[in-house]
């Protein structure tokens, strides 16, 4: 059987099947909370909680079927408006059970005495209204549990499900035609073919593995199939073969058989351990190269690779993959390669687009040449992409408008509208591989417009307060919502866009290929609504309004935001002053508002918006009321772009289960240990107007893990020191239970707070990021001495003097990645050290303010690639000593800055130190960015430098 042969009999699932991660995702949510309500600490009456558990265990009967239907691709139109009545269902039962919730838990607290008595008899009172209304509601969606348990039945859905297993209709694999075309027609190859083959073919004579990794539809089986071509004949034997998403290990085998041994007939009647030792037999003494296209799983993996045996050979095995970690654990441990092969340039992307419609770009009409490049964009550089659009306007007409409407709908559900299905098939496969729970996630990016920036942790919290994150042992639901994130990234289904000194995404984006097929899903789902001139129709669950470019009516989107079925809502582009929120939407989870315009922007009525968990203000002026407080769930309230908002609402301490406090220096709040579910705290500021006791109380937040501070209490002012030492107390407490990153920066022009550093003497193993500019530490080693700093990766400080010692010490430190010290003055007579055996893992290292003399010793910080410092040419040391700076032994340094302090010194010194480390710098072997410059501290030497002129000496 050829690789062809062999990659059309293993057929995908037709992309038309309807999806139902959504309505598990929301009856998983629904079960959890109806376990919550029959703990000990709802104590509900005897009837009620018979009435729950039956819920309970209707509906996980209901889920176990639904999760059934996911697997599969199509449901037949009973059973899809089964599944539809379904989903409301649970989203209305959801719904219910959060009124129910918030009902018990809105009891004040009993006051003391007289009154207490009485204050606990009108409870008991209300209590009985409470359960009396419970008891209603629940009697009623049993009757509606009742039905769909009778339409399923009815419809005999179970029935249909056993006999059918599953429903799949098989179309042709749409990977094969990447297998066909011809050299001549492909563009942008070249490159990345040449590449791949110095990896594959590098003489080395073990066996080794190399994985290509990227997002469907990106080249990966073309790159493949192009090395396969022009290598194979240099091999023994080969084989291609290509991988479903439920492989059948057994005609994989048999397919790598027959192709690498074409006098031997295949048998499909041996079991696999026949193959694998027939193989391993076959291939033990030869030099193969086997392709496996498109593995999904290390599962598969593990059995294909026990058929390929490791030799002397020269033997070659090369992978294509969609999902970076499977990538990486096959090369594993066979010194293999991973890679990631890149979109189309701009140029080669034109290119493949333009020759596919009008055979070259110069053939283009002229008054077509801006939409299409508009198109091209939006393709981000996927080769399947631009031919599959392209493909379709072949066949259009030349009319601008015609074209232009077709570049506005991609990111807006494209193929429900035009021709792309070979695109969506692809990234279909990608999307069916995706777990249950990132269905739901990869979902809700729908909820961002178009060309939007993502940030990494708004995303998370917005799906923490959506119930989609489940919290696993040792992780918060932050933690764990990154993890989800970072998975979905390996996918190559999110592409990171600002990456942090950690390697983890800062923000993201999402390709507009991508956001197409998501939207069109989303809206299918009826999982998001999108706002537009339109009445709205049906129950819209998440509603996504974005004023950009568009004639919104006021009156319009009052009526929208009177839905009180929408449990997210987010606007983009608000244009005007008050933005009135109905009461009516008793179920919205999420409101997300960016506001377009500088002028001051109120909330209206948010007091009544009692199931809040998430609430985000993008606006530089805000007003905030006090009705704030009666937000019982509120988890995160994120002001950090409310730049006017300098002291929040008394009322802010009343929210017990806020875990997220992110303003923009704003004054810490009186109280502030009542919100003991804190877990971030960020940008808060500490001022004379700031109370003492709120520093004290910030001891009682025993649950959080990032505190960022702003101090601004000035040196000379009275109770400085009271201040200090109270923060410095707390702080050293916050450690101990577990504070994971810590920043103080000073808010003020002067050098450095005197906020005592002894709160470090005992910092937790936990702690991953420690920044502090508000203090100067006279000597280092008095809290690193007894510190346990094994987590620590990013470390940002203020020290006296940068001193040998103080170099051993932080060299010492397992896991630091980023280090930035700031110096009141160094020592230049002496030559700080730097050996082998000291910092490991760094890659970034900024020593700022101040000259320093540094060695780089012979092995010396192995990965690091970025550096900045300033250096001051010593006229005590020799010539020789200049041009041993050790530069040349910093292998992986990518980006070198280095700053000349010329204050004082002779003009010839400065240029030989220029030169040693110009002449070091191009010794390295990937230092792409190299800068040295002179640094003055005055106009007159600038510009004697500026003119070339050399003076005895330059201007101080």
């Amino acid at each position: 059987m050829s690789k062809k042969q062999s990659m059309a009999t293993e057929q995908h699932k037709k992309m038309e099947g309807i999806m139902v991660s959504a309505a598990t995702g929301v009856m998983n949510s629904v079960i959890s909370k109806l376990t919550e309500l029959l703990g000990e600490e709802y104590n509900l009456q005897k009837g009620v909680k018979q009435d729950i558990a039956f819920l309970k265990d209707e509906l996980s009967s209901m889920n176990a079927l639904l999760e059934k239907l996911a697997d599969m691709d199509v449901l037949d139109p009973l059973t899809n408006d089964w599944r539809n009545q379904v989903r409301d269902m649970a989203y209305d039962i959801e719904d219910c059970i959060d009124r129910c919730m918030l009902q018990l838990h809105c009891e004040s607290d009993k006051p003391a005495g007289i009154m207490g008595f009485f204050s606990d008899m009108i409870k008991k009172v209300e209590m009985l209204g409470t359960h009396h209304r419970m008891g209603k509601q629940i009697q009623e969606l049993k009757t509606r549990i009742g039905e769909a348990s009778q339409r399923r039945k009815r419809y005999k859905i179970d029935v249909v499900l056993n006999s059918s297993g599953t429903s799949i209709l098989e179309t042709i694999d749409p990977r094969l035609p990447a297998l066909y075309v011809e050299s001549s027609s492909l563009v942008g190859i070249n490159g990345p073919t040449d590449e791949l083959i110095k990896l594959v073919d590098d003489g080395e004579q073990s066996l080794k593995v190399v994985s290509i990794v990227g997002l469907g539809g990106v080249g990966k089986t073309t790159l493949a199939n192009q090395v396969y071509i022009k290598l194979g004949q240099q091999f023994h034997c080969q084989a291609f073969v290509s991988i479903s998403q439920k492989p059948d290990v057994k005609n994989i085998l048999g397919n790598i058989l027959s192709q690498i041994n074409k006098g031997l007939v295949q048998d499909k009647n041996r079991e696999e351990c026949w193959l694998i030792d027939e193989l391993r037999a076959f291939l033990k003494d030869k030099r193969y190269f086997v392709i496996i296209d498109d593995i999904w799983s290390t599962e598969a993996w593990k059995f294909i690779k026990c058929a390929l045996p490791e030799n002397t050979c020269g033997s070659r095995i090369l992978l294509t993959t969609r999902n970076g970690n499977v990538a990486k654990i096959c090369c594993y441990p066979q010194h293999g390669t991973v890679y990631e092969i890149r979109p189309l340039n701009e140029a080669d992307s034109k290119g493949l687009f333009f020759r596919r419609i009008f055979g070259s770009e110069e053939q283009c009409p002229v008054h077509l040449k801006d939409v299409s490049v508009g198109i091209i964009n939006k393709c981000g550089g996927l080769p399947l992409a631009l031919i599959t659009i392209a493909s379709l306007l072949a066949v259009k007409s030349k009319n601008w408008e015609e074209w232009m409407g077709i570049r506005n709908m991609i990111g807006l559900g494209l193929q429900k509208n035009i021709g792309t299905d070979e695109m969506t098939r692809i990234l279909y496969l990608s999307y069916t591989d995706l777990p249950r729970h990132l269905k739901t996630c990869l979902l809700y990016l729908s909820m961002y417009p178009e060309d939007r920036v993502i940030d990494v942790q708004q995303l998370v919290r917005r799906w923490r307060a959506e119930g989609f994150i489940k919290e696993k042992y040792g992780r918060n639901l932050l933690e764990e919502g990154e993890s989800y994130l970072n998975e979905l990234i390996n996918r190559s289904l999110i592409r990171p866009e600002n990456i942090g000194r950690d390697g983890r995404a800062k923000t993201c984006r999402m390709h507009d290929i991508i956001l197409d097929f998501i939207v069109s899903k989303a809206v299918e789902e009826n999982f998001v609504t999108f706002f537009s001139d339109k009445v709205l129709e049906g129950n819209a669950r998440r509603l996504l309004v974005d004023f950009r470019g568009k004639e919104i009516f006021m009156p319009m989107l009052s009526t929208a935001t009177a839905n009180a079925n929408v449990r997210s809502l987010g606007i983009f582009g608000y244009q005007e002053e008050m933005l009135h929120i109905s009461s009516h939407m008793h179920a919205l989870r999420v409101l997300n508002i960016h506001c377009s315009k500088i002028f001051r922007v109120e909330v209206c009525d948010i007091g009544k918006l009692l199931q809040l968990r998430y609430l985000r203000i993008e606006a530089i002026n805000v007003h905030l009321s006090d009705q704030i407080g009666e937000l019982k769930f509120l988890e995160t309230l994120d002001l950090s772009y409310c730049v006017y908002i300098k002291e929040l609402p008394t009322s802010i301490v009343n929210l017990r289960r806020l875990k997220s406090l992110l303003v923009h220096s704003v004054r810490l709040p009186d109280g502030v240990g009542n919100m003991q579910a804190l877990e971030e705290l960020s940008r808060v500021n500490v001022d004379v107007k700031s109370s003492i006791d709120s520093l004290q109380q910030l001891e009682r937040l025993t649950k959080l893990r990032r505190l960022d501070l702003l101090w601004s209490i000035p040196d000379k002012h009275n109770n400085e020191s009271t201040y200090a030492n109270t923060l410095a107390l707390s702080l050293g407490k916050l450690l101990r239970y577990g504070l994971r990153y810590l920043e103080i920066n000073n808010n003020l022009l002067s050098d450095c707070a005197n906020i005592p550093s002894d709160f470090l003497s005992s910092p937790s193993h936990l702690l991953q990021e420690l920044s502090i500019q508000a203090c100067c530490l006279h000597r280092i080693s008095d809290w690193v001495a007894s510190a346990s700093l094994t987590s620590l990766t990013t470390l940002a400080i203020t020290v006296q003097q940068v001193t040998q010692e103080t170099i051993e010490i932080l060299g010492n430190f397992p896991a630091l990645l980023y280090l930035v010290i700031w110096s009141k003055g160094y020592d230049t007579a002496k030559r700080l050290n730097i050996y082998s055996n000291r910092f490991g893992c760094l890659k970034t290292l900024e020593l700022d303010y101040s000259p320093v003399n540094l060695m780089f010793h012979a092995g010396a910080m192995p990965k690091l690639e970025s550096i900045y410092f300033l250096i001051k040419p010593n006229s005590m040391q020799s010539a020789c000593d200049h041009q041993n700076l050790g530069i040349r032994h910093l292998l992986a340094l990518r980006c070198l800055d280095v700053g000349i302090d010329c204050q004082g010194v002779r003009v010839e010194e400065v240029e030989a130190l220029e030169a040693a480390i110009n002449n070091e710098a191009s010794l390295l072997p990937d230092c792409s960015s190299k800068c040295v410059y002179r640094y003055f501290s005055d106009d007159i030497g600038l510009r004697i430098s500026e003119t070339s002129a050399s003076p005895e000496h330059l201007a101080t």
